[in-house]
Protein backbone atom coordinates (compact mmCIF):
# COMPACT_ATOMS: atom_id res chain seq x y z
CA UNK A 1 0.00 0.00 0.00
CA UNK A 2 1.18 3.51 -0.81
CA UNK A 3 0.81 6.28 1.77
CA UNK A 4 1.14 9.90 0.70
CA UNK A 5 3.21 11.14 3.62
CA UNK A 6 4.93 14.18 5.11
CA UNK A 7 7.11 14.15 8.24
CA UNK A 8 5.52 17.18 9.92
CA UNK A 9 1.82 16.53 9.37
CA UNK A 10 0.01 15.62 12.62
CA UNK A 11 -2.64 13.75 10.64
CA UNK A 12 0.02 11.66 8.92
CA UNK A 13 1.61 11.06 12.30
CA UNK A 14 -1.72 9.79 13.60
CA UNK A 15 -1.81 7.18 10.82
CA UNK A 16 1.80 6.21 11.43
CA UNK A 17 1.26 5.83 15.19
CA UNK A 18 -1.73 3.60 14.45
CA UNK A 19 0.28 1.52 11.97
CA UNK A 20 3.09 1.04 14.50
CA UNK A 21 0.67 0.18 17.30
CA UNK A 22 -1.00 -2.36 15.00
CA UNK A 23 2.28 -3.89 13.88
CA UNK A 24 1.64 -3.35 10.17
CA UNK A 25 3.85 -0.36 9.36
CA UNK A 26 6.01 -2.58 7.13
CA UNK A 27 3.04 -2.94 4.77
CA UNK A 28 3.16 0.78 3.94
CA UNK A 29 5.28 2.33 1.21
CA UNK A 30 5.79 5.98 2.17
CA UNK A 31 5.69 8.53 -0.63
CA UNK A 32 6.89 12.00 0.33
CA UNK A 33 4.09 14.31 -0.82
CA UNK A 34 3.89 18.08 -0.44
CA UNK A 35 0.38 19.42 0.21
CA UNK A 36 0.10 23.21 0.19
CA UNK A 37 -2.86 25.55 -0.12
CA UNK A 38 -0.83 27.83 -2.39
CA UNK A 39 0.48 25.19 -4.77
CA UNK A 40 -1.31 22.17 -6.20
CA UNK A 41 0.34 18.76 -6.29
CA UNK A 42 -0.91 16.97 -9.44
CA UNK A 43 0.51 13.60 -8.37
CA UNK A 44 -1.28 13.75 -5.03
CA UNK A 45 -4.49 15.03 -6.63
CA UNK A 46 -4.52 12.05 -8.97
CA UNK A 47 -5.09 9.91 -5.87
CA UNK A 48 -7.07 12.43 -3.82
CA UNK A 49 -8.87 15.29 -5.60
CA UNK A 50 -8.74 17.28 -2.35
CA UNK A 51 -4.95 17.29 -2.57
CA UNK A 52 -4.61 16.44 1.12
CA UNK A 53 -2.48 14.10 3.17
CA UNK A 54 -2.59 11.45 4.40
CA UNK A 55 -3.96 9.53 1.43
CA UNK A 56 -3.65 5.75 1.30
CA UNK A 57 -3.65 3.99 -2.07
CA UNK A 58 -4.47 0.29 -1.84
CA UNK A 59 -2.85 -2.36 -4.01
CA UNK A 60 -5.91 -2.38 -6.29
CA UNK A 61 -5.62 1.38 -6.83
CA UNK A 62 -8.44 2.38 -4.46
CA UNK A 63 -7.72 5.58 -2.53
CA UNK A 64 -8.72 6.11 1.09
CA UNK A 65 -8.76 9.44 2.94
CA UNK A 66 -8.75 11.11 5.51
CA UNK A 67 -6.82 9.92 8.60
CA UNK A 68 -9.99 8.64 10.29
CA UNK A 69 -10.86 6.41 7.35
CA UNK A 70 -7.28 5.22 6.89
CA UNK A 71 -6.86 4.36 10.58
CA UNK A 72 -10.07 2.37 10.67
CA UNK A 73 -9.06 0.51 7.50
CA UNK A 74 -5.66 -0.39 8.95
CA UNK A 75 -7.32 -1.43 12.18
CA UNK A 76 -9.54 -3.82 10.25
CA UNK A 77 -6.49 -5.38 8.62
CA UNK A 78 -4.94 -5.97 12.03
CA UNK A 79 -8.01 -7.44 13.74
CA UNK A 80 -9.82 -4.40 15.17
CA UNK A 81 -7.56 -3.40 18.05
CA UNK A 82 -7.98 0.39 18.09
CA UNK A 83 -11.67 0.79 17.25
CA UNK A 84 -13.89 -0.91 19.85
CA UNK A 85 -17.05 -2.67 18.64
CA UNK A 86 -20.46 -1.02 18.87
CA UNK A 87 -21.29 0.25 22.33
CA UNK A 88 -20.21 2.80 24.90
CA UNK A 89 -16.47 2.15 24.42
CA UNK A 90 -16.73 2.78 20.69
CA UNK A 91 -18.63 6.04 21.16
CA UNK A 92 -16.00 7.18 23.68
CA UNK A 93 -13.13 6.28 21.35
CA UNK A 94 -14.49 7.95 18.23
CA UNK A 95 -15.65 11.01 20.18
CA UNK A 96 -12.13 11.45 21.56
CA UNK A 97 -10.86 10.99 18.02
CA UNK A 98 -13.21 13.74 16.85
CA UNK A 99 -12.03 16.01 19.68
CA UNK A 100 -8.37 15.45 18.88
CA UNK A 101 -8.83 15.85 15.14
CA UNK A 102 -11.14 18.83 15.55
CA UNK A 103 -8.67 20.61 17.77
CA UNK A 104 -5.93 19.94 15.23
CA UNK A 105 -8.14 21.61 12.62
CA UNK A 106 -8.46 24.65 14.88
CA UNK A 107 -4.72 24.76 15.58
CA UNK A 108 -3.81 24.67 11.90
CA UNK A 109 -6.28 27.45 11.09
CA UNK A 110 -4.91 29.44 14.03
CA UNK A 111 -1.34 28.98 12.85
CA UNK A 112 -2.24 30.07 9.31
CA UNK A 113 -4.00 33.18 10.61
CA UNK A 114 -1.27 34.26 13.00
CA UNK A 115 1.36 33.96 10.24
CA UNK A 116 -0.36 36.64 8.18
CA UNK A 117 0.91 40.23 8.45
CA UNK A 118 -0.59 41.97 11.49
CA UNK A 119 -2.85 44.19 9.38
CA UNK A 120 -4.33 41.14 7.60
CA UNK A 121 -5.18 39.13 10.71
CA UNK A 122 -8.77 38.82 11.89
CA UNK A 123 -8.66 39.41 15.63
CA UNK A 124 -12.06 37.83 16.26
CA UNK A 125 -10.84 34.62 14.62
CA UNK A 126 -7.66 34.56 16.70
CA UNK A 127 -9.67 35.06 19.87
CA UNK A 128 -12.11 32.34 18.83
CA UNK A 129 -9.32 29.86 18.11
CA UNK A 130 -7.74 30.58 21.50
CA UNK A 131 -11.06 30.16 23.32
CA UNK A 132 -11.78 26.81 21.65
CA UNK A 133 -8.32 25.46 22.41
CA UNK A 134 -8.57 26.53 26.05
CA UNK A 135 -12.03 25.01 26.45
CA UNK A 136 -10.99 21.71 24.87
CA UNK A 137 -7.83 21.41 26.95
CA UNK A 138 -9.76 22.15 30.14
CA UNK A 139 -12.26 19.43 29.27
CA UNK A 140 -9.42 16.99 28.64
CA UNK A 141 -7.88 17.86 31.99
CA UNK A 142 -11.20 16.94 33.60
CA UNK A 143 -11.26 13.69 31.63
CA UNK A 144 -7.63 12.70 32.15
CA UNK A 145 -8.66 9.90 34.50
CA UNK A 146 -10.81 8.47 31.69
CA UNK A 147 -7.89 8.74 29.27
CA UNK A 148 -5.62 6.88 31.66
CA UNK A 149 -8.18 4.25 32.61
CA UNK A 150 -9.56 3.35 29.19
CA UNK A 151 -7.89 0.65 27.05
CA UNK A 152 -5.66 2.26 24.41
CA UNK A 153 -7.61 3.12 21.29
CA UNK A 154 -7.88 5.56 18.38
CA UNK A 155 -9.05 8.32 20.72
CA UNK A 156 -5.79 8.17 22.65
CA UNK A 157 -3.81 8.38 19.41
CA UNK A 158 -5.70 11.47 18.24
CA UNK A 159 -5.42 13.28 21.57
CA UNK A 160 -1.74 12.41 21.92
CA UNK A 161 -0.89 13.64 18.41
CA UNK A 162 -2.82 16.85 19.00
CA UNK A 163 -1.02 17.61 22.28
CA UNK A 164 2.32 16.90 20.64
CA UNK A 165 1.42 19.28 17.81
CA UNK A 166 0.79 21.93 20.45
CA UNK A 167 4.35 21.39 21.65
CA UNK A 168 5.65 21.53 18.09
CA UNK A 169 3.86 24.67 16.84
CA UNK A 170 2.46 26.39 19.95
CA UNK A 171 5.07 25.93 22.66
CA UNK A 172 4.41 29.51 23.78
CA UNK A 173 0.97 28.51 25.06
CA UNK A 174 2.43 26.45 27.92
CA UNK A 175 -0.64 24.25 27.79
CA UNK A 176 0.52 22.10 30.72
CA UNK A 177 0.15 24.99 33.18
CA UNK A 178 -2.85 24.26 35.39
CA UNK A 179 -3.40 20.86 33.75
CA UNK A 180 -1.19 18.43 35.67
CA UNK A 181 -3.32 15.35 35.03
CA UNK A 182 -3.39 15.85 31.27
CA UNK A 183 0.33 16.66 31.24
CA UNK A 184 1.06 13.43 33.11
CA UNK A 185 -1.05 11.39 30.74
CA UNK A 186 0.69 12.92 27.72
CA UNK A 187 4.11 12.22 29.22
CA UNK A 188 3.16 8.54 29.42
CA UNK A 189 1.81 8.66 25.85
CA UNK A 190 5.09 10.10 24.59
CA UNK A 191 6.97 7.14 26.05
CA UNK A 192 5.12 4.64 23.87
CA UNK A 193 7.44 3.18 21.18
CA UNK A 194 5.01 4.25 18.41
CA UNK A 195 5.10 7.85 19.67
CA UNK A 196 8.89 7.90 19.94
CA UNK A 197 9.35 6.50 16.43
CA UNK A 198 6.98 9.02 14.83
CA UNK A 199 7.95 12.14 16.77
CA UNK A 200 7.78 15.34 14.71
CA UNK A 201 11.03 17.30 14.92
CA UNK A 202 12.16 20.72 13.80
CA UNK A 203 15.38 19.46 12.23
Amino acid sequence: MKLHWSPKSPYVRKVMVAAHELGIVDRLTLVRSVAMMSRLNPTLMADNPLGKIPTLVLDDGTSLYDSRVICEYLDGLAGSKLFPPAGAQRWWAITMQALGDGLLDVLILWRNEREKPDHAQTIAWLEGFAAKVTAALNQLENRAVELAGTPFNIGHISIGCMLSYLDFRFDNLNWRTGRPALAGWHADWCRRPAAITTEIRND
